[in-house]
């Protein structure tokens, strides 16, 4: 697909070859009627409502800008979602408790027994790992990649170099279980997708940083579709007089990415058998997690999700659900379960009925993963999101086209649930700092009281001169994954918060 963008003001184009503004065709003094008539199929035929008003070069932009998109592909898109708003939704029941692993009912010899079968599977090459970061960092005030986010840690590190990091403990652990001396015996492939505004400065935070001790070759980004902004009555919506207004398509566009950028393919090859897929802003997040490898390859489900209680009936965050009676399981989002519902407590246990929140950590096999990207691109539902789009004259009120990650969930045989402690694993990074929750603030003070407890376990000393709830200390992800392997450093020391402990 060309883009637009290539195309510079003096009219030269670096696609397809052209070098020479003087090689391009003449712009027409009147559209492709071809173009036309494809337009008009669809309802579509205003994009070229102000042809007259526009420049030779910004006519050649507007004919490679609609050229570009798919029509086809995105009439069925439109259609089918604009028609499935309003549609009833299907009766839920709560999830049954034989799909969760709750950490209240696992025991340590299952934990272990896991954690090996996890770096096993690592050790062999079964495991790879895609990140989610098509986002920017606009609500935290930057308009970087949200990985390239510093939450104001001792060690001043980004959120991509925390997972980086994370990934090269993993791998050691694997390789010192496969009982091969070298780290570099066992690799783990990172796959990151971007989206047109992150994936040029995302690359180069991660070549300015060295790939973060990893290897350039282990690291391979891919970036996300977009999807034209339409009005409420399905038409598009033109940013300028020469380029419709586009939006990511969504965390859900994963699928479509991976299988459009022949990724399926790339994983199979490198032998990879599961996908362990999650968000860039959780400053918690254990990436490729051997315990959580090990429960779902042990389980034998198609695909797997860690999820935390919901801490109280309006949390703002999705809840997984069965839909209609003996249905699969999915993920409901906050502002479509009724308050009777999202209050209800289950007698037996005085739990919340609807309590295991969705917090976008999940693993799947590289099979299932084929199949979903066939059918989520057959059914074409997306999810649509009124929002203020940029227009001609400003802002608009009209509808982005998205598909979400869970989006993938009402397809699989079997989903196994595997719940984690929001203190050890969700750490959000949302909202800039003053804001009621998921703050930069709220993110550090999280992960500097887990690694103060992992210090305190392994027989170290913490002193501070502020409140210890305000601080603690930050332990390396090149030391410890989990808090394993701290004795040898912690031991008999005292740490004056805040600070970082690495080798």
């Amino acid at each position: 697909m060309r883009d637009p963008t290539m195309v510079g003001v003096d009219g030269n184009a670096a696609a397809g070859g052209v070098v020479d503004g003087s090689a391009l065709p003449p712009p027409s003094s009147s559209p492709p009627q071809a173009l036309i008539e494809r337009l008009k199929d669809y309802g579509q035929e205003h994009v070229f409502a102000l042809w007259d008003e526009l420049s030779p070069q910004e006519r050649l932009l507007l004919v490679d800008d609609i050229q570009s998109l798919d029509l086809s592909s995105t009439d069925r898109i439109i259609r089918c979602s604009l028609r499935s708003q309003g549609l009833p939704v299907a009766a839920i029941e709560p999830v049954p408790e034989s799909c969760v692993s709750s950490v209240e009912e696992r025991t340590m010899e299952e934990r272990e027994r896991w954690w090996k079968m996890g770096l096993k599977a690592i050790s062999e090459g079964k495991l790879a790992v895609v990140l989610l970061s098509g986002g920017q960092g606009t609500r935290l005030g930057s308009s970087d990649p949200k990985g390239c986010f510093n939450i104001g840690l001792p060690s001043g590190k980004s959120l991509f170099q925390l997972q980086a990091e994370r990934i090269l403990c993993v791998q050691k652990l694997a390789a010192q279980a496969k009982n091969e001396g070298s780290a570099g015996s066992v690799t783990i492939h990172w796959y990151i997708m971007t989206s047109p505004f992150t994936d040029d400065a995302t690359r180069k935070f991660f070549e300015n940083h060295k790939y973060f001790g990893l290897e350039a070759d282990q690291v391979t980004f891919f970036q996300q579709g977009t999807r034209p902004c339409i009005s409420k009555d399905g038409r598009y919506i033109m940013e300028t007089p020469f380029k419709v207004a586009k939006s990511p398509d969504g965390n859900g566009g994963v699928y479509s990415a991976l299988k459009s950028s022949r990724l399926f393919e790339d994983m199979a090859t490198r032998g990879i058998k599961y996908v362990d897929c999650y968000g860039v802003d959780n400053a918690l997040v254990r990436v490729a997690d051997p315990t959580f490898l090990g429960y779902f390859i042990d389980k034998g489900a198609a695909t797997a999700a860690k999820v935390v209680r919901k801490a109280y009936p309006q949390e703002k965050v999705g809840v997984f659900v069965r839909r209609g009676k003996g249905g699969p399981l999915t993920v409901v989002e906050y502002s479509e379960l009724d308050s009777s519902l999202a209050s209800a407590i289950n007698q037996q246990t005085g739990r919340l009925r609807f309590c295991w929140s969705n917090v976008c950590l999940h693993m799947f096999t590289l099979d299932f993963l084929s199949q979903v990207a066939d059918g989520l691109e057959k059914d074409s539902i997306y999810h649509v999101a009124e929002k203020k789009i940029p227009c001609l004259h400003g802002y608009t009120m009209g509808l982005k086209l998205e598909q979400f990650v869970f989006d993938a969930f009402p397809y699989a045989p079997s989903t196994a649930l595997f719940e984690v402690l929001r203190e050890e694993e969700f750490a959000p990074v949302k909202n800039a700092n003053g804001s009621n929750y998921d703050t930069p603030e709220s993110a550090r003070l999280l992960l500097l009281r887990l690694h103060s407890r992992w210090v305190a376990a392994a027989g170290g000393f913490l002193t501070h001169s502020v409140p210890l709830y305000a601080t603690g200390v930050e332990v390396s992800p090149l030391c410890s994954y989990a808090g394993e392997n701290l004795e040898s450093i912690c031991r008999g020391r005292t740490f004056h918060a805040p600070c970082e402990i690495a080798f």
